[in-house]
C-alpha cells in the first residue's frame, strides 16, 4: 500500500462502499450499503498486524494528520502521528475514518437516500457508538486488517475506543483512550439537550428536513457556542480573556463587547460553515446514549472478555469529562485482569487538552505502544511503569505569548 500523508506528501481522503449487505442499526432500523471516508498514514506491512484506528471526536472528521493540497491548517491530531511522532507512521500504518452520522463523507443526514434521491434528513435513522464500530470494522475488514495494534482516541474518539474492546474483543491489542467516559452524566446529558433545544428551536430546522433551503444557522451557532465553553476551562479563560473589552469601554447596550464574547462568536461563524446541524443532532444523541455497562452487569463485566491492554489519560482541568470517569473504567479494566495505564495530566486547557497537550501525552503513549512491540504485554500485570507525565512547557500554556490557543477545535 502506498505511503499516504507522513509530513512529506499531501493527505488524501478517500471513500468506500462497506456493510454491501445493509447495515443493521441497534435502533431496529437498516441502512443500505455505507459509504465511509478515510484517510491513511504510513505503510500496512506485509503481516498485516501495525494497522492503529484513530477515532475523532464530535465535529472531527477523517482527516487527522498531514494536509491536504494546498490547505493551511493540518490535520486534527497532526501534533501526534507521523514520522518519529506517539503514533509513529515510520513503524505503524495509522487508519482514521469519519464515522457513521456525520457530515465529512460518510453517510449521515446529510446524504442522498438511495429510496427517495434527496437528502435523509429527518428519515435517517438514529446512530449509537456501537453502529459507528460495526462500520469501522467493515472498513478494517475491506483493508484485510483481521486485527488492530490500537485503537486510539479523545472525547468521543475515546468512546469509540472502548467500545471496540468490548464489541470486538479479539479485534483489538490495545486501547487509548483520552478525555472521554463509559457514560454520560445527568449534567453532560444536558448540556447536549440545550443544544439540540438550540437547533430544534430555530425556525429553519424545518424538522430536521432543511437541505433545500435556508439551514438553521443562528441555532447551531448557539449549539456551539455552548459547547465551545465546555471545551475549555475557567483558568484558562480567565488566562486568555480576563474581562478585557473589544470596546473602547462599556457600551451600556447587548452588542458584543467581551473579548470572550468575540471569540465566541468567531467560533460559531466558523462552525456554521463546515458542519451540520443534524448531525450535531445525531452525534449528541449517540454519545449520550453510550453505556459501557452491559445490561444486567457491572463496568468490571465489560472487559471480561478482551484481552486488550489499556491506557487512559485525563486532563486536570476537564470539567466536561473529569478525571473521576475514566479512573472508575481505569479501576474496572485492572480488576478484569486487564494490563492498564492511568495518567492524570495536569494542564490549564480543559477537555481541549487532549489534542493540546501533546507533549505531555507523546512519551506515555510511545512507551505504551511500545509494550506490544517486541514482547507480549499481557504477561505484565501493570503498566503503571510507563513515564510520568512531564507538566506543560511554559511555553505552550495559556497566556504565553507564543501559545496557540484558544484552539479550532475539530
Amino acid at each position: 500500500m502506498p505511503r499516504q500523508a507522513d509530513g512529506l506528501c499531501p493527505a488524501e481522503t478517500r471513500t468506500a462502499r462497506v456493510c454491501e449487505a445493509g447495515l443493521a442499526l441497534d435502533c431496529g432500523r437498516r441502512l443500505e450499503a455505507v459509504t465511509v471516508a478515510y484517510e491513511c498514514y504510513g505503510r500496512l506491512n506485509a503481516a498485516r498486524d501495525n494497522a492503529i484506528l484513530v477515532c475523532h471526536a464530535l465535529s472531527g472528521g477523517a482527516h487527522a494528520a498531514g494536509r491536504h493540497q494546498g490547505a493551511s491548517k493540518p490535520g486534527w491530531w497532526d501534533v501526534l502521528i507521523g514520522p518519529g511522532k506517539a503514533f509513529d507512521t515510520d513503524r505503524y500504518f495509522v487508519l482514521s475514518s469519519n464515522v457513521l452520522g456525520s457530515c465529512y463523507g460518510t453517510t449521515g443526514p446529510s446524504s442522498i437516500d438511495p429510496a427517495s434521491g434527496r437528502p435523509y434528513g429527518s428519515r435517517f435513522p438514529v446512530v449509537t457508538i456501537g453502529d459507528m464500530v460495526k462500520v469501522q470494522r467493515a472498513l478494517v475488514d475491506s483493508l484485510g486488517i483481521g486485527r488492530l495494534r490500537a485503537v486510539a482516541g479523545g472525547s468521543m474518539g475515546g468512546m469509540q475506543a472502548l467500545q471496540w474492546a468490548v464489541q470486538y474483543p479479539d479485534a483489538v491489542q490495545s486501547v487509548v483512550a483520552l478525555a472521554t467516559s463509559p457514560r454520560h452524566s445527568p449534567q453532560q446529558i444536558a448540556f447536549n439537550e440545550i443544544a439540540r433545544r438550540a437547533v430544534m428551536s430555530d425556525p429553519n430546522w424545518q424538522g430536521g428536513d432543511y437541505y433545500e433551503g435556508e439551514r438553521p444557522r443562528s441555532g447551531l451557532a448557539l449549539a456551539r457556542m455552548l459547547g465551545h465553553v465546555t471545551y475549555l476551562s475557567d483558568t484558562g479563560m480567565r488566562r486568555k480573556f480576563g474581562r478585557r473589552l473589544r470596546t473602547d469601554g462599556v457600551q451600556y447596550g447587548f452588542g458584543r463587547e467581551f473579548e470572550v464574547e468575540s471569540y465566541l462568536e468567531h467560533q460559531s461563524r466558523a462552525f456554521v460553515d463546515r458542519f451540520d446541524a443534524n448531525s450535531l443532532l445525531y452525534l449528541t444523541r449517540a454519545i449520550d446514549y453510550f453505556d459501557l455497562v452491559p445490561p444486567g452487569g457491572t463496568l468490571r463485566d465489560a472487559f471480561r472478555a478482551s484481552d486488550a491492554a489499556f491506557l487512559f489519560l485525563t486532563f486536570s482541568s476537564d470539567w466536561l469529562y473529569p478525571p473521576y470517569h475514566l479512573e472508575e473504567v481505569a479501576d474496572a479494566a485492572r480488576a478484569a485482569g486487564r494490563p492498564v495505564g492511568y495518567r492524570e495530566v495536569p494542564s490549564e486547557y480543559g477537555h481541549d487538552a487532549f489534542l493540546l497537550e501533546h507533549e505531555a501525552q507523546e512519551p506515555v503513549i510511545r512507551a505504551f505502544l511500545a509494550e506490544g512491540d517486541g514482547y507480549n504485554p499481557w504477561r505484565h500485570p501493570s503498566l503503571e511503569s510507563l513515564p510520568p507525565c512531564p507538566p506543560p512547557a511554559a511555553a505552550t500554556r495559556p497566556g504565553s505569548p507564543s501559545a496557540s490557543w484558544p484552539p479550532s477545535v475539530p
